[in-house]
């Protein structure tokens, strides 16, 4: 979030901020406000200026030294930087042969540095300029304004940087720059509108499910607002898009996955991967692929795709040196080499135990899949309020897996949901719940009919001590454990005879009633173990996700074996809702 911007002169701040962490290589003239690079190669005959509006870092200024830019002129937020500005850079780092003004294809741009190429050739200095149009989603024959540029910058300074450093000529820079730019393309989407340093609100408003397609690095709305799809077709959509609207020319390409402020890592580098994969379906070589944030819109949630066909020798301009802040991935894929995972281990075949005729076993791992994918975002609300947010996820996930090992191996019902659990989802509750399924497993009959009940309690017990062993997890400790043995002791009550009231005939239902008000009650509870133990007393009147997820299970227990009593017990929804 844009909260903690100095209220004076924030962007002068920041400016000596980076050249405080960068003292070799930039320095800051304050009036008019500039950054300059503290050497440049002795080869270079050509000086490189470019700038634009605050907000988009590390754009320009990350790329400020020696292989990159001579002069960087920053505006206000989202802002172009004033003429003097532009003018008085080119003009303190101008050399022998002139100087080339990089320019975003944004009207406050264009003029201004129009106007400071008019004063520097008044002043008998050579200059030239490339304008960067990449943004497809601009492309329209209806607009005199042309398309915006965007995250081709990137790729455009680089590319020039390291040409610059070999001694190239204005003229030759200028027609380098030309082509790189004629033969990029760019398209962003955004989930979330840029925070407004101003106000500390959103931008713009967004409604769940749906994001902006082709928006711009300004905050500029997209052009259009679709339901948001999965992120595979996502890709597939705006690379497709790319491809149409690139010129004809080399199958190599490099490939770029920018982040506009708020995409994590994680997310831009799975991104990248189903780029590439997407790239090699069409027939494209992707020589280079970066993924990070290069040219952010402030704090937005989104991405942008750029696509540039590489002529011959640009690959080696890619790979050049530089000193600059922003350090560019390198490094370039050889040709006929793949990105894919390493082949994994041939799955063993599953012991015949675990699959001899377990209909029954089946029909309950679908039925918990369902209600996991149900309460998957509920769990996930209480997680976020008592630790990190991820049990929902991982319990969703770990239980995807089981359904997927259930269809391609042949393993059933919790037997599934053990190996999935044990060997697969990570966290402190995946192996937990997966020492729980293994024995749950170890009850289950193999043809296809219910456990017995004494099978289940034997079990459950045995599933809440292997817990205790290894979490050292007990009753009124706020976790699992919490569900996990009241259903045990229920379940052992009923093998051994003793009466359950009206449920007496229903022993799986009382069961899951016992887990449910075991789940329930840790809502009053002082966490003592796991990450909800950091949080105190603000975890209290939260229920534990965990227990909730072991109380599901004997709920779909008793919806399988025993339908008509367990229409008794809440809705899984219900159940998760506080």
């Amino acid at each position: 979030m844009s909260y903690f911007l100095p209220e004076s002169a924030p962007v002068l701040t920041a400016a000596r901020g980076l050249a405080l962490a960068h003292p070799g290589i930039v320095e800051v003239n304050s009036a008019p406000l500039y950054l300059r690079a503290r050497a440049a190669d002795p080869a270079r005959r050509v000086a490189l200026v470019s700038g634009g509006g605050s907000g988009h870092e590390p754009l320009h200024t990350g790329l400020l030294g020696r292989g990159g830019l001579d002069a960087v002129c920053p505006g206000e937020v989202f802002a172009s930087p004033h003429n003097r500005q532009i003018y008085e850079a080119s003009a303190a780092v101008a050399k022998s042969a002139g100087v080339l003004l990089i320019v975003k294809n944004y009207t406050g741009d264009v003029i201004n540095f129009q106007i400071a190429a008019e004063r520097l050739r008044h002043d008998g200095i050579p200059v030239a300029t490339v304008l960067v149009d990449d943004d497809l989603a601009t492309d329209s024959a209806d607009s005199a304004t042309g398309r915006r540029g965007t995250a081709a910058t990137v790729v455009v300074e680089k590319l020039l940087g390291a040409a610059a450093d070999r001694g190239a000529s204005l003229q030759e820079l200028q027609e380098l720059g030309t082509r790189v730019v004629a033969q990029s393309r760019s398209v962003a989407v955004a989930a979330r509108a840029q925070t407004s340093p101003t106000t500390t609100a959103p931008a713009f408003t967004l409604e769940p499910g749906v994001l902006d397609y082709g928006v711009g690095i300004h905050g500029e709305r997209g052009i259009r607002t679709i339901a948001r799809p999965s992120v595979d077709d996502l890709v597939r959509r705006m690379t497709d898009d790319l491809i149409d609207a690139l010129p004809e020319g080399s199958d190599e390409v490099l490939a770029l996955v920018n982040g506009l402020g708020a995409t994590t890592e994680l997310e831009l580098h799975a991104v990248s991967s189903l780029l590439h994969d997407r790239l090699t379906e069409r027939g494209l070589r992707p020589a280079v692929t970066i993924a990070g944030t290069y040219t952010a819109a402030l704090d937005m949630a989104g991405f942008s795709l750029t696509l540039t066909r590489l002529d011959e020798g640009w690959v080696d301009l890619w790979t050049a040196p530089t000193e600059t802040p922003l350090t560019l991935p390198r490094t370039v894929r050889p040709a006929g080499t793949s990105a894919a995972p390493a082949a994994a281990p041939a799955a063993q075949a599953p012991a015949p135990a675990a699959t001899a005729g377990a209909a029954g076993g089946r029909i309950v791992l679908d039925r918990y899949a369902e209600v996991v994918a149900q309460v998957r975002d509920n769990l996930t609300k209480l997680d976020q309020l008592v630790g990190d947010g991820d049990f929902g996820d991982n319990l969703s996930g770990g239980v995807r897996r089981a359904v997927r090992l259930a269809d391609e191996t042949g393993i059933e019902g919790t037997a599934a949901l053990a190996e999935a659990f044990l060997n697969d989802v990570g966290g402190t509750s995946g192996p937990l719940f997966g020492l729980f399924f293994k024995d749950l497993a170890s009850a289950e009959p193999g043809d296809g009919q219910a456990p017995s009940v004494a099978a289940l309690a034997e079990a459950a017990a045995a599933a809440s001590a292997a817990i205790n062993r290894v979490g050292g997890a007990r009753v009124g400790d706020c976790t699992l454990v919490d569900a996990l043995v009241p259903a045990a002791e229920s379940l052992a009550a009923a093998a051994a005879g003793e009466p359950a009231g009206e449920l007496a005939e229903a022993p799986l239902t009382t069961a899951a009633q016992a887990a449910i008000r075991g789940a329930l009650s840790t809502a009053s509870l002082r966490p003592r173990r796991g990450r909800a133990s950091y949080v105190g007393d603000h975890a209290l009147g939260v229920p534990d996700p965990g227990a909730l997820a072991v109380a599901l299970v004997f709920t779909t227990l008793a919806e399988v074996h025993e339908p008509t009593w367990a229409t008794r017990l809440p809705a899984p929804g219900h159940l998760t809702t506080i």
